[in-house]
């Protein structure tokens, strides 16, 4: 099934999206609602009957408790670029006043010059795990999305802590939907085509099956450090085709159109608009 947050004049709601229609879930959002333990079966009780077209979609977890990033995990990148592949993932955070909703507008903050695109896929917990067995940490995945952390190189190599970089306020589309795993071939390990554009230039293409550290494994060793909780989000990681590694380097300015998609999933469209301090 797919699930995704509508903004209406009341607020945020959770819903169910099937075909070209959706049902409300009763919870002001899909974190909301991942935390109810029937969360599966309520989902499936309902008929989306409201016809979706129009409808305007938040962030799919507008306040995740959690946003936790993967760097270095795309197999043939590592290696093209002369490096080991690496034995444990590469974690950073991110902060929920970094996302945006599938369609909106990328803020191109004032103190950068140097903000990239980074198309990923996204998992979302649907339940409380702390040591996750393999078994425990796949049953604890809801569901997959897209995100793409755009990121501010010029703020991310100020120091070794790449997080000042990384979640700049209103820069990181998330959405549209969750797509639980029944639907996705690979379930809980998917093997889905990932691409990026950037006015209508495609600059990124992958599969997420060429991740070092897939969604099974992050959620074994995110919940080792700490507890995992329904709405937490993983971004998995980036492939190759980053401006910032381009000669010379390419960034986003403002109008330009970022498009993400990963198949079975959904597209990200947003432009990016220069943000006045």
């Amino acid at each position: 099934m797919k699930l995704a947050t509508l903004r209406t004049a009341e607020g945020t709601r959770a819903i169910r999206v099937e075909g070209e229609r959706y049902a409300e879930l009763g919870a002001p959002d899909v974190g909301a609602f991942l935390a109810q333990e029937d969360w599966r079966a309520q989902a499936g009780a309902v008929t989306p009957e409201r016809p979706l077209a129009g409808a305007g979609l938040a962030p799919v977890v507008p306040r995740p408790g959690k946003i936790l990033c993967v760097g270095l995990n795309y197999r043939n990148h590592i290696l093209e670029m002369g490096r080991e592949l690496p034995r444990y993932p590469t974690l950073f955070a991110k902060y929920p006043e970094a996302l945006v909703g599938p369609a909106d507008p990328i803020a191109l903050p004032p103190e950068s010059d140097a903000v990239d695109w980074e198309a990923e896929l996204a998992l979302v917990i649907g339940a409380t795990v702390r040591r996750a067995s393999e078994t425990e940490a796949a049953a604890a995945i809801a569901g997959f999305s897209v995100l793409n952390d755009v990121t501010t190189r010029d703020w991310q190599y100020r120091s070794p802590m790449w997080l000042q970089g990384k979640t700049f306020e209103g820069t990181t589309p998330f959405g549209p939907y969750l797509v639980t795993p029944d639907e996705l071939p690979g379930g809980t390990t998917p093997a889905l085509d990932l691409s990026c554009s950037v006015d209508g230039e495609q600059v990124q293409k992958a599969n997420t099956g060429d991740l070092v550290f897939g969604p099974v494994d992050l959620v074994r060793y995110a919940s080792t450090i700490l507890t995992l909780r329904p709405g937490d989000v993983i971004a998995t990681g980036t492939p190759g085709g980053v401006g910032h590694a381009r000669k010379p380097p390419r960034y986003l300015s403002g109008g330009a159109r970022l498009v993400t998609e990963i198949s079975g999933l959904g597209r990200l469209e947003n432009v990016a608009r220069d943000e006045h301090a």
